[in-house]
């Protein structure tokens, strides 16, 4: 790549959780709220980088993320992607759609289809945060000294290791 990884050197987002593999981000998009990113920790591109049990514990928390969103914000359809053409850093993105949402039916990096936004769902990140906490105990993911994980906010971060 060369340059330097922009999920490695910022959170990429308000981060809501955060585990020693992962975390949970809230994307600053006001046509999509609720939108999130699951972020890899390390610096792998592919999902096959990561070995079997990583890519499982991923996956749940990507599963959680949706089930959160879903009960938060009512969307018509969850979108779950993971491209990584323009950031080659491993994340899956977490969006809800609604019918009539700038975008629908095409993908949110498409051209819009429509100007005008109905109002949705208003959410806080703690709201969130909270929600997102209560999912993971009862799916039992984890996150190492999970309280001061979720609060802090330790980015940009050295760049060490990009790829």
């Amino acid at each position: 790549d060369g340059g330097i990884c922009e999920l490695c050197a910022a959170a990429g987002g308000t981060v809501l959780w955060e585990s020693p593999a992962c975390r949970v981000v809230l994307v600053d998009d006001p046509d999509y709220p609720g939108f999130c990113r699951v972020v890899c920790t390390t610096h792998v591109r592919e999902m096959t980088d990561l070995d079997p049990g990583e890519r499982i514990s991923l996956m749940n928390v990507v599963f959680a993320v949706e089930k959160v969103v879903r009960s938060l914000f009512a969307p018509d359809k969850m979108n779950l992607a993971s491209l990584g053409n323009l950031t080659p850093h491993l994340h899956w993105h977490v969006i809800p759609r609604w019918h009539d949402d700038r975008h629908f039916p095409g993908p949110i990096w498409g051209s819009p289809q429509r100007d005008a936004l109905p109002p949705r769902p208003v959410v806080s990140a703690d709201t969130m945060r909270g929600a997102l906490r209560n999912n993971f105990i009862l799916t039992n993911i984890k996150a190492d000294n999970h309280e001061h994980a979720i609060a802090r906010s330790e980015y940009p971060r050295p760049a060490s290791g990009v790829a």
